[in-house]
């Protein structure tokens, strides 16, 4: 019986500087791939002379990497988007502007061969065509160049609320490096994680105030078979902290429920709460029932969608969570015969 041949995969181009990311942007699509898997390098691919300009839609994913399936779904979003012939860009960046003084910065995993071996995996849209074209996984010094940058990005009111107050600087950091990125890729449309709510508001507000020519996406939240969102943070949990983390998005589902039966925005609050407090291993920065497209505090009389964001402490590790919220208007019972309710 004849052995079939191994599966031959088109790895993604990587490239770790800036002029090299140029010239693979130019390049025609289908020219920018790496060398096919356990192939030596091909070098950063060029433009033919005689190659037609690029007429695809190019799509970026911003990582800083540790991947999982949250970002590989992030991926397949891309690549369906533009299609076998749109081109897919991945960052690799582990931005140091967006981690404050005691945060977890030096531990962050990093692994960038193991990175790319997974999106190297993921099913070609057509044969001979990786899922991912171009990887850039840039140094800190090609970066920022000069040291840290004298003009940044302001994140404004919505880096100075939930998340932001719990992390000053951090939203400032992160508008800084997507800018940049966005500056330097090109891209048509870029896929961020909804898990990531605060974010994604604010670089989708980045993106309208400053009049950046991009689309943003944003990706519903890919959680384990249990219920915890994906996240690279995860590797830091032992087995019964990640137990304990389960009470985040359980809390989250109960709130939900709650606010869905008629209880009204206090009384999600209150029920996730409760459940949030009764695990000690679990330590809440902040519990919230907000506006979806402003992060802004709910009128205690609001009906309609609502987005309940969690952060919190397990162990030494900081997780976020968040779930669309529908508040339904309260529930009135109705008078019975003889003026009894």
């Amino acid at each position: 019986m004849s052995v079939p041949p191994p599966v031959t995969r088109v790895q993604p181009l990587v490239v770790r500087t800036r002029a090299a990311l140029r010239t693979a942007l130019e390049a025609p699509a289908g020219t920018a791939a790496g060398a096919p898997e356990g192939a030596a390098p091909s070098g950063t691919a060029g433009p033919r002379p005689d190659a037609p300009p690029r007429t695809a839609a190019r799509a970026v994913v911003m990582t800083m990497g540790a991947l999982h399936d949250g970002h590989l779904q992030l991926v397949r979003a891309a690549r369906e988007r533009v299609g076998p012939a749109g081109q897919v860009v991945v960052t690799v960046f582990v931005n140091p502007l967006q981690f404050g003084p005691d945060e977890d910065l030096d531990r962050y995993p990093r692994d960038l061969d193991a990175d790319v071996a997974l999106l190297a995996g993921l099913d070609e849209p057509a044969p001979g065509r990786p899922a991912v074209d171009l990887v850039f996984a840039p140094s800190v010094e090609e970066m920022y160049p000069g040291g840290d940058p004298i003009v940044r990005v302001t994140s404004g009111r919505i880096g100075t609320v939930l998340e932001g107050a719990f992390r000053p600087g951090h939203f400032d950091g992160v508008l800084t490096v997507v800018l940049k990125l966005l500056h330097l890729t090109r891209p048509d449309v870029a896929f961020y994680g909804e898990k990531d709510a605060q974010q994604l508001l604010a670089i989708r507000r980045m993106v309208a105030d400053l009049n950046v020519d991009v689309e943003v996406v944003g990706v519903p939240i890919v959680r384990d078979d249990d219920g915890l969102a994906l996240s690279s943070r995860n590797a830091y949990l032992s087995a019964q902290e990640r137990a304990d983390a389960l009470t985040l998005s359980r809390a989250l589902r109960a709130g939900a429920a709650a606010a869905a039966a008629g209880q009204g925005g206090a009384g999600a609050i209150e029920v996730a709460s409760g459940m949030l407090n009764e695990h000690p291993g679990v330590v809440v920065d902040y519990l919230a029932l907000v506006d979806p497209t402003t992060v802004d505090d709910l009128e205690p009389e609001y009906v309609g969608p609502a987005l309940l964001l969690v952060a919190a402490r397990v162990g030494s590790t900081r997780l976020i969570d968040n779930l669309a919220v529908d508040v339904a208007p309260p529930v009135t019972r109705t008078a019975r015969p003889g003026g009894t309710q």
